[in-house]
């Protein structure tokens, strides 16, 4: 008997990132959950400017975008 193999597919959302000095910059957290875990994409955003894959600067708003 063959059996289907699902293969799940990481869900990836976009947000933009709001700066202090009116920048705008998008941010894709691969894998992420629902509505109710958007609170993480600020430590997501941190990192990824410690990182350099984000611009520097006051992140005053995350919002997202799809």
């Amino acid at each position: 008997m063959f059996k289907f193999k699902r293969t799940i597919h990481p869900k990836s959302v976009m947000f933009a990132v709001e700066y202090e000095d009116g920048r705008i910059g998008y941010l894709v957290v691969e894998g992420h959950g629902g509505p109710g875990e958007d609170y993480l994409a600020t430590s997501i955003a941190k990192e990824q400017q410690a990182a350099g894959l984000l611009p520097e600067g006051t992140i005053t708003r995350i919002k997202r975008v799809r």
